[in-house]
């Protein structure tokens, strides 16, 4: 019997605005770095700091709204599972491994807009893969419409 599981989570900042292109079909893909820190006391009782860098990607219309509410910076928690990329270039063969996102949250201060002027998705808000908001914002007492 063989067991097989692959999934990852991370918190972190994004190292670079998000860059989405759009394949056959009109499918999204949004490409990011993540940089996450740790902290601990190295043998010598002092605090010391890592970083830890990794290329994630998201798809379809959580890729969409990665791109839309996330610039570098920003705060997240991803929910995805490690893909392994081989290439070859030049005769060399190259490979990389990365994070596919299912589920994006996004996390930190709420902003007013972003640079292009659209309104900011509220601090907490989940995107999983199907593109579908897991926790939406709550209507006010009195609201018609719904916030989103």
């Amino acid at each position: 019997m063989s067991l097989n599981f692959n999934k990852v989570t991370l918190a972190g900042n994004l190292t670079r605005d998000p860059e989405v292109r759009f394949l056959a079909g009109d499918r999204a893909v949004a490409s990011f770095g993540l940089a996450i820190n740790r902290k601990f006391k190295g043998n010598d009782g002092e605090l010391k700091e890592e970083v830890t860098f990794v290329d994630c990607e998201a798809w379809g219309r959580t890729a969409e709204l990665v791109g839309q509410y996330l610039n570098k910076g920003s705060g997240c928690f991803i929910e995805g599972r490690l893909k392994l990329d081989t290439w070859e270039k030049d005769g060399q063969k190259h490979s990389k491994i990365k994070v596919v996102a299912e589920s994006v949250q996004f996390l930190g201060g709420k902003r007013e807009h972003d640079q292009h002027g659209a309104e900011a998705a509220p601090d907490g808000e989940t995107i999983g893969r199907d593109g579908l908001r897991r926790n939406p914002p709550r209507a006010a007492a009195g609201d018609d419409e719904p916030p989103f």
